[in-house]
């Protein structure tokens, strides 16, 4: 059963930078299956961010993330990566990963100050 462990949250201001990241530990097929990190602010529904194949050759964004965000991952180490440049305060969210949507992590807090 995957585990999975968010890092990389916190506050920035608008236009800057973070990056998540995610470990699934215990996830023994963790470089066969489809990873994606999703996010949900205050009194919204969870909504995709982007979604990576486990070969990492598929990869889809939301529209509203499209060139600003970047999905990655490490099948070596086991973790999905998310490059956020350029943010904005509607980027405000928890953000999950998920392995498959099977397995989800415990999300990691993202809050842009405007």
């Amino acid at each position: 059963q995957a585990q999975l462990m968010e890092s990389g949250g916190g506050l920035v201001q608008a236009g800057g930078s973070l990056s998540l990241s995610c470990e699934a530990s215990g996830s023994i097929y963790f470089s066969l299956y489809l990873m994606g990190w999703y996010r949900q602010a205050p009194g919204k529904q969870r909504e995709l961010v982007a979604t990576i194949s486990a070969g990492g050759a598929d990869i889809k964004y939301a529209d509203s993330v499209k060139g600003r965000f970047t999905i990655s991952r490490d099948n070596a180490k086991k973790t999905v990566y998310l490059r956020m440049n350029d943010l904005k305060p509607e980027d405000t969210a928890v953000y999950y990963c998920t392995e498959r949507g099977v397995y989800w992590g415990q999300g990691t807090q993202v809050t842009v100050s405007s």
